[in-house]
């Protein structure tokens, strides 16, 4: 199969930058929260850098720092692991996608977060510029954009002495935002019940430290089992309309 043209000009720059900039700003700043806050548990600028590189989760990323300041490097890789299985979904629903990219194609995989997915799910291309360009920069815009705001609340964090409690909380009203905004646009509201339901049993039952496993285990299992089902839904719910 011929691959597909990948080229690199101005106009493929300034679209990746325009459709990316919200998520930059947004990333720059939350990435200084995130290397404040790591500066603070003992890490420097370039553990966050090294962090966004090989982790590059920020809900997982804010979820390990205290696990991390407290040594428990297990719980923290599972926590990953579980938290961030999401992004092997966002991967496979790609592949159509990316199949002619190459070895690109590993990148735009593994740079895959929430937000790159949404802005590149949709398959809504720029007029007139190439689609294979546009989609690596924006992927390499949002990624650098975490990495460069870590590093530099790192260097920060450095300079400065105050109370850092509350900067953990802007992931928390982030993801909040998002979910208030999906439900608004979702016909089909089952997988967000279901997060909401298995989280608060699982921090009735399993307390506040080690509830997020468990909660992830059960909404991943359960959606992977009632995904037919639930798409089944949605298309009869659109062809309805």
């Amino acid at each position: 199969m011929e691959k597909e043209d990948f080229r690199i000009s101005g106009k493929e720059v300034m679209a990746a930058l325009k459709t990316s900039f919200p998520i930059m700003v947004t990333f720059l700043v939350l990435g200084s929260g995130y290397g404040i806050l790591m500066e603070k548990h003992g890490f420097g600028p370039l553990w966050s850098v090294l962090s966004g590189i090989i982790i590059f989760s920020g809900t997982v990323q804010f979820v390990s720092i205290a696990m991390l300041g407290a040594g428990s490097f297990g719980i923290a890789a599972l926590t990953a692991l579980m938290v961030s299985a999401r992004h092997a979904f966002f991967s496979i629903s790609m592949i159509g996608r990316y199949r002619r990219e190459g070895k690109r194609k590993w990148y735009l995989y593994y740079a895959l977060c929430d937000e790159t997915y949404a802005m590149l799910s949709s398959d809504r291309c720029p007029e007139g510029v190439n689609k294979s360009g546009y989609r690596l920069l924006v992927t390499l815009f949002d990624q650098s954009s975490w990495i460069i705001g870590s590093f530099l609340g790192g260097v920060i964090g450095t300079y400065l002495n105050f109370d850092s409690t509350g900067i953990d909380f802007s992931m928390t009203a982030l993801f909040t935002t998002v979910f208030i905004q999906q439900w608004l646009d979702a016909r089909n509201h089952i997988p967000a019940i279901l997060g909401l339901g298995a989280t608060l049993l699982c921090r009735i039952i399993f307390g506040n430290d080690i509830f997020l496993i468990p909660a992830m285990i059960i909404i991943i299992g359960t959606l992977t089992l009632a995904r037919g089902k639930i798409e089944h839904e949605e298309v009869e719910e659109v062809y309805n309309d």
